[in-house]
């Protein structure tokens, strides 16, 4: 099987192919010098092809569509660990795009694989086969090696209490998610909604870390408390200053997938992928 490592996705493409015992093929990538991408395969591709590419930026997403269009004549397999524009899954006001469907529709492929996508919904957008898979699992096996003495898992909102549940069944540790208490008409209060951390290992956990602003005013809210403080995720988004905002409330480590390939991804996907593949 030939895999294809778009240009965000190169390091995790390469993981992929040596679990699978695939074939690396090289690409060449360029930006002309009024912005337009130039995607390139340099070496010839078989029958069935895997195009690995995460999309966290437009650019990304144009080269995902070079890299089909180059494979025209293969059976292609789109892997996309982060999809980008997942977050507008839907029409909130009149007018709007779904923008989420915009970009499924658009992709020509046989299969497409993504990896803790925002709402599972999103994959009937597709017009093929498409799948998400889960990496909570690898995160939690990834925070029980770290040897916690009193770990509790906390999702930022209930919506994700589902990833704090999963995670501490394989930690068998507590878990809860977060509640905002409004105190008056300019204090909120962020805490737990069941739980007492006083002396806990606290993690929180999400599928995404975007600008940090929520798990911030928790961690700065419980730094007081807990024993530690950790920020765990699948896709590192990490815009603006996110990183250095965790770190200045509070956090001891930031851990996360490489879904995107960031210096906090000390998780991979590599393996999830390949068992589906």
């Amino acid at each position: 099987m030939d895999i294809i490592g778009g240009c965000s996705s190169q390091l995790l493409a390469s993981r992929i192919a040596e679990k699978i015992d695939g074939r690396l093929i090289l690409a060449e990538f360029k930006t002309f010098p009024d912005g337009e991408q130039y995607t390139r395969l340099l070496d010839a591709v078989d029958d069935e092809v895997v195009i690995v590419q995460s999309t966290p930026t437009d650019s990304d997403f144009i080269n995902l569509l070079q890299l089909i269009d180059a494979c025209t004549d293969a059976k292609i397999t789109a892997v996309i660990p982060y999809m980008g524009y997942a977050r507008q899954d839907k029409q909130f006001k009149d007018g709007e795009a779904v923008s989420a469907r915009a970009i499924a529709r658009s992709l020509d492929v046989s299969r497409v694989i993504t990896v803790n996508i925002h709402e599972d919904s999103i994959l009937s957008y597709f017009n093929t086969r498409a799948e998400s898979l889960d990496a909570t699992n690898l995160l939690a096996e990834h925070l029980l090696d770290m040897d916690l003495p009193n770990p509790v898992i906390i999702s930022p909102d209930k919506g994700a209490i589902y990833l704090a549940r999963r995670a501490a069944a394989v930690m068998d540790a507590d878990y809860d998610y977060l509640e905002k208490k409004r105190l008056s008409g300019d204090t909120v209060a962020i805490t737990p909604k069941k739980l007492d951390i006083k002396g806990m290992d606290v993690i929180l956990i999400d599928d995404m870390i975007s600008t940090g602003g929520t798990m911030a005013e928790a961690i700065a809210t419980f730094k007081s408390e807990a024993s530690s403080l950790h920020a765990a995720c699948v896709h590192p988004v990490l815009t603006e200053n996110a990183v250095l905002r965790l770190f200045h409330a509070g956090v001891k480590d930031i851990i996360s997938t490489d879904t995107i390939e960031k210096g906090v991804s000390k998780v991979s996907v590599a393996s999830l992928i390949a068992s589906a593949l």
